[in-house]
C-alpha cells in the first residue's frame, strides 16, 4: 500500500513559548476560575502529526481564553515527535517508538519498558488523573468525514451528542482492541467511572478545515460544561450517525493488503472479502460493516482496520 503525497494547508509552528507550563509539567497550562465547576482537559499532539490539536490549543491561549468556572487545563503531549515533523515524510512523525495512545494501562505505564511515549505517559498521569471530562483532539490520515470516537457509556454519548458536531460517532462497547488509549485510562475506562472522554477526529491531518474544526469542537466542549460563554450563531446540532465498533484487525504479514482501495466508510456485505493478512481472510462480520481508519502503509504491528456496524 502507498500513500498519495498528501497538500500541507497547515503545518507546525514553533510552540516552545508554551514549553514552560505552570504546573510543573512541560507544555501543560491550568487555569483556575476560583468557582466550582468541573475540571475540562484539552489534549492536543497525542500524535505529532496531528496539527489540529496544536491549532486549537494555541487558540485558546494565545487569545486568553479562561474558565468562568471550574478549571481548564491545555496539554501539548508528543512534543517530541511533533518536533521531528519533516514535511517530505509527513506522516512519520506520529510516533517516535510507541503508539502514545495506546499505552494508558497500568501495564505498560507500571512496567519496565522505555520509550520517549512511555516517559512522557508517565509524566502526563497527574494530568489525565485530576481531568473529569477529556477532548482529546486527533486527525486522519485520509480525507474522511470527521467522527467522535468514545467508549460505549452513557455519559459519554451525552456529551457528544450535546457538543454536536462532528455528526459521526464510533461507539467502542468492549475498547480500542489495539491497547489501551488515553481516553479509557484510569476511571474513564471503567462503567462506574465519573465525567467523560473522548477523541475528536477532525479530518484530514495537514487540512485547514480540520484546524478550523478542531478549534470549533474546542470551543464548543468548554462552553457545553459552562467554562466559556456559547456562542449564540453555532448552529444547532444535526442529525447523528452512531457506529459500533466490532472488531479491531493488526497487521501481521508485510503482505497485507486490501481488496481495492479503501479511505474509511465503505461498507462490506456479510462474508465480503475485505483484506488478506498474510495467510489470513478478514472478511466482513455482518451487512452493511462500514470501514473506519483503513491502513494507508503496511507497517507490521500496526492497525490495519477497524469494523464497525451502523447503531
Amino acid at each position: 500500500m502507498t500513500q498519495a503525497p498528501p497538500v500541507l494547508e497547515v503545518l507546525p509552528r514553533d510552540i516552545a513559548a508554551y514549553r514552560e507550563g505552570n504546573i510543573g509539567i512541560a507544555y501543560v497550562h491550568r487555569f483556575e476560575s476560583g468557582q466550582p465547576g468541573p475540571h475540562v482537559l484539552i489534549n492536543a499532539l497525542t500524535h505529532g502529526n496531528e496539527i489540529c490539536g496544536m491549532v486549537a490549543a494555541t487558540h485558546l491561549l494565545d487569545t486568553g481564553v479562561r474558565p468562568k468556572i471550574g478549571t481548564l487545563t491545555v496539554s501539548f503531549s508528543h512534543i517530541e515527535a511533533y518536533n521531528a515533523f519533516d514535511a517530505e515524510k509527513p506522516f512519520d512523525n506520529r510516533q517516535i517508538v510507541h503508539n502514545l495512545n495506546r499505552i494508558w494501562s497500568a501495564e505498560m505505564l507500571d512496567g519496565t519498558e522505555d520509550s520517549p511515549e512511555l516517559r512522557r505517559a508517565r509524566v502526563l498521569r497527574p494530568v489525565i488523573d485530576a481531568a473529569d471530562y477529556i477532548l482529546d483532539i486527533h486527525s486522519t490520515s485520509q480525507d474522511v468525514v470527521p467522527f467522535w470516537v468514545y467508549p460505549a457509556y452513557e455519559r459519554n454519548a451525552e456529551v457528544a451528542l450535546a457538543v454536536g458536531i462532528p455528526a459521526v460517532h464510533l461507539v467502542m462497547p468492549n475498547g480500542l482492541g489495539s491497547g489501551t488509549p488515553l481516553i479509557q485510562y484510569g476511571h474513564h475506562g471503567k462503567a462506574d467511572g465519573k465525567g467523560a472522554a473522548m477523541v475528536v477526529e477532525c479530518g484530514q491531518h495537514f487540512k485547514q478545515s480540520a484546524a478550523d474544526l478542531a478549534t470549533t469542537v474546542t470551543l464548543r466542549f468548554l462552553a457545553h460544561f459552562g467554562l466559556i460563554d456559547k456562542d449564540p450563531a453555532a448552529p444547532a446540532p444535526g442529525p447523528q450517525r452512531r457506529f459500533e465498533l466490532l472488531q479491531t484487525h493488526m497487521i501481521k504479514d508485510a503482505n497485507f493488503h486490501f481488496v481495492r482501495p479503501l479511505i474509511g466508510f465503505e461498507t462490506f456485505a456479510k462474508g465480503e472479502l475485505i483484506a488478506t493478512n498474510g495467510d489470513e481472510e478478514i472478511r466482513s462480520p455482518c451487512d452493511d460493516c462500514t470501514v473506519f481508519m483503513p491502513a494507508q502503509r503496511t507497517i507490521v504491528g500496526r492497525e490495519a482496520v477497524y469494523l464497525t456496524r451502523p447503531l
